[in-house]
């Protein structure tokens, strides 16, 4: 089973993916991780993509599906994958389909994880980590037992990140739909893409999932 996960950032692609993963053995592939193994690992692709990044140039697109390619085409993904964080673009998703044509294999489904904006920026602005263990927590939906203390180890001392504040979350999040605002109607026209209301609790999203995986899979 071959699939395609989109989501704004905060939504909670990356939970799903990785349960979708262990629950159906396949191997969740996201683009940013696997550019920065192959650069670190020096293949040949690899090689390639640093020339571009060390000239502060974007990677090509024909580079980026050649790796996802031999991504695939290695034996843990005999099952299937799981992409995450590509394509991002029409153009994109146009040569996604035709590497995939041309080993034979083919997506599933496109499954677009929805959450609005003003809920998105409520989960990512009251996210805290406990600075010693690094355990998260959140203003409004986890927070410690104990006041000021962490639950896992006992440290009093948190952190957020500099940019989970409501302005980088605004502007991360219109940069997402000005970048798969287009890639919505491409794969709607395929009759690949299914939508999840990401506004659920976690398990009622994983359920409704498994209920779209049950059926594309046959």
């Amino acid at each position: 089973m071959n699939l395609i996960f989109l989501g704004p950032p905060g939504g909670g692609k990356g939970t799903q993916a990785r349960i979708a993963q262990d629950q159906y053995g396949l191997v969740q592939i996201a683009t940013g991780d696997m550019l920065r193994d192959a650069v670190k690992q020096g293949t040949e692709l690899g090689k390639k993509a640093k020339e571009y990044m060390d000239a502060g140039q974007l990677v090509p697109d024909d580079l980026i599906v050649n790796m996802i390619r031999e991504r695939i085409e290695a034996p843990d993904c005999a099952n299937g994958f799981i992409l995450d964080g590509f394509p991002r673009t029409v153009e994109q998703a146009k040569a996604l389909d035709r590497m995939l044509d041309d080993t034979g294999r083919k997506l599933n489904a496109v499954i677009e994880i929805r959450v609005p904006d003003d809920e998105l920026v409520r989960r990512i602005t009251g996210r805290f980590t406990c600075a010693n263990c690094g355990e998260g927590y959140h203003d409004e939906f986890k927070k410690p037992q104990k006041d000021g203390v962490c639950d896992k180890c006992g440290g009093t001392e948190f952190s957020r990140r500099e940019d989970d504040n409501e302005e980088t979350v605004r502007s991360r999040l219109t940069a997402y739909h000005e970048q798969t605002a287009p890639i919505i109607p491409y794969y709607e026209s395929t009759g690949l893409l299914r939508v999840v209301d990401g506004t659920k609790p976690i398990e009622e999203v994983t359920g409704d999932l498994t209920k779209i995986l049950e059926e594309v899979s046959g």
